[in-house]
């Protein structure tokens, strides 16, 4: 009997270390932190005969754990990504999201999104080998320091250990009662900078050129892109500018988010950003950015994979579901547009992402590791 069929599975034990996680405060933009979440994720491999490998990713960042679990195979296997960042800043623990238990709910930051999935993803792991089940497939972890920035300097590892297997599977959070990925928007982000002219507000008004007044319609531009019927969202969300109340600002930038279902709106609207002028010939318009996350799309190889993992729930004893359509990115967008079958969604099951009011359940313990232990052990 395959060993993920066993329904003894000690969540008390994986609640425990996904809460030795989320006490370590790993924003992107604090290396430390990322580095000491890599620490105790590697210490969970000693002694599985596993090869660990630290790998820097950018300067300023922390660095990106790869584990490969069979060092002696060379057939492509199976992938399993997850990331050590989160976008709590340093100090929620203490203050606005400190860690409790409410019945079922465990509250705490990076506890759902995705210090949850990552040692569910490990605990599947280790379950099994624990059991002495035969795995089908070599399998490799992929630990990544950025994911909440985009990605945007650990995607040529992600990009390049995806091509070398032959599924990928994301721990971010499932959905919804264990529902799974299978499609998610791509994102773009961009950041616009209107440069005017500086003049005193009261005695020279007339000298300036204002960058905050230059860039008020092109806000009303980008927001007005939006189009529900394609599944199109832009939205600026960062503004900033001036240096004074008496004088005329010199600049102003924004940053603005792009959410498409497909690569033909991603390149119209990424031409249209970059089309962007100001009406006034004195104030200079520069765009930066890029579609950092292709679309996720829902095709034939994805569903292959979603159909592999349905048999694996069914033998578990519930019925798994699609998640449908998600606007929020991961790095399965990645994977998936390589064309490497990928299946996103398959970590612990909460809500409250990003909020002070980020909890998991308990309860979805045993079902996620056992689901994920099980396309360990079946996948071919």
């Amino acid at each position: 009997m395959s060993s993920y069929v066993d329904t003894s599975v000690d969540a008390e034990a994986i609640l425990a270390d996904i809460l030795a996680l989320a006490a370590i405060e790993s924003p992107t933009s604090h290396p430390p932190g990322v580095n000491a979440v890599l620490e105790a994720v590697a210490a969970h491999f000693a002694g599985t005969g596993a090869r660990i490998e630290r790998l820097a990713v950018a300067e300023g960042f922390g660095d990106a754990l790869k584990v490969t679990c069979d060092p002696g195979a060379n057939e492509p296997g199976i992938l399993v990504l997850a990331h050590m960042d989160t976008v709590h800043p340093l100090g929620t623990l203490a203050n606005e999201l400190p860690i409790r238990r409410e019945g079922d709910r465990v509250y705490g930051p990076g506890v759902y999104d995705m210090k949850g999935g990552l040692m569910i993803a490990i605990a599947a792991y280790l379950r099994a080998r624990a059991a002495g089940a035969r795995r089908p497939l070599p399998l490799t972890f992929l630990f990544t320091p950025d994911e909440e920035i985009g990605s945007i300097h650990s995607r040529p590892l992600i990009e390049a250990e995806a091509m070398r297997n032959k599924h990928v599977l994301v721990a971010e959070p499932c959905r919804e009662g264990g529902k799974v990925v299978t499609e998610r928007k791509g994102l773009g982000r961009f950041v616009v900078t209107a440069h005017g002219r500086p003049a005193h507000a009261g005695s020279r008004h007339q000298d300036g050129r204002s960058a905050i007044r230059a860039m008020a319609p092109i806000i009303l531009e980008i927001e007005g892109w939006t189009d529900y019927a394609r599944g199109i969202t832009t939205s600026v969300g960062l503004v900033s500018g001036g240096t004074g109340v008496n004088v005329i600002p010199e600049w102003c930038t924004i940053d603005a988010d792009m959410r498409v279902c497909d690569m033909v709106a991603g390149e119209e609207l990424q031409a249209r950003f970059r089309a962007l002028r100001s009406s006034d010939p004195d104030v200079e318009i520069t765009v930066t950015g890029f579609m950092h996350r292709p679309p996720f799309v829902h095709d034939d190889k994805v569903e292959g994979l979603f159909r592999r993992a349905a048999r694996v729930a069914d033998r578990i004893g519930y019925p798994l579901e699609r998640a449908g359509l998600v606007g929020g990115g991961s790095d399965g967008n990645l994977t998936a547009a390589k064309g490497v079958p990928t299946l996103d969604g398959l970590g612990i099951d909460g809500a409250g992402a990003h909020t002070h009011q980020e909890y998991v359940l308990v309860s979805s313990i045993p079902r996620q590791v056992r689901l994920m232990q099980g396309l360990l052990e079946t996948l071919d």
